[in-house]
């Protein structure tokens, strides 16, 4: 069996954002697994913004997306599955892909992560996507890839 090709989607998609100054959003399927600011989590979802400026040690592997950030002003960890990804887009333009939902009942060990960051990295669901169901779902103008 291959390798998923979502995470290398998602590299080539942040960089594609970067490289045109564009800013680049997850869209998250929120689990046990995924560790993100609760209190932002609307219909099991979380969109995140993950442009240099608002966040530090940004890291998207083959198992997960993790980096630091601050939260109404307060410093978090986050670490997402790259399975939970529902979507990667360009803020400004809303080009992007959307993804299956690859829910594991197993998710790998979390590494540690050191934390300090100065922008916020959230950004409101209800903006973005108003009455969203409670499932995994992309967004509609996005091409769902397994």
């Amino acid at each position: 069996m291959s390798a998923s090709t979502k995470p290398y989607m998602l590299r080539a998609l942040y960089e594609w954002c970067t490289d045109n100054g564009h800013t680049p959003f997850l869209v998250v399927w929120v689990d046990e697994h995924a560790d993100v600011p609760r209190e932002y989590v609307k219909n099991n979802e979380i969109v995140l913004n993950i442009a240099a400026s608002a966040t530090q040690n940004l890291r998207i592997d083959n198992e997960w997306v993790s980096f630091s950030a601050r939260f109404a002003g307060v410093s978090r960890d986050i670490w997402v599955p790259v399975g939970n990804v529902m979507s990667i887009f360009a803020r400004e333009t809303g080009e992007g892909m959307g993804f299956e939902v690859e829910l594991n009942a197993t998710a790998p060990a979390t590494p540690v992560l050191q934390p300090v960051v100065e922008a916020d990295a959230v950004e409101d669901t209800a903006a973005l996507k108003e009455d969203a169901p409670p499932r995994p779902s992309g967004r509609p103008s996005l091409r769902i890839v397994k």
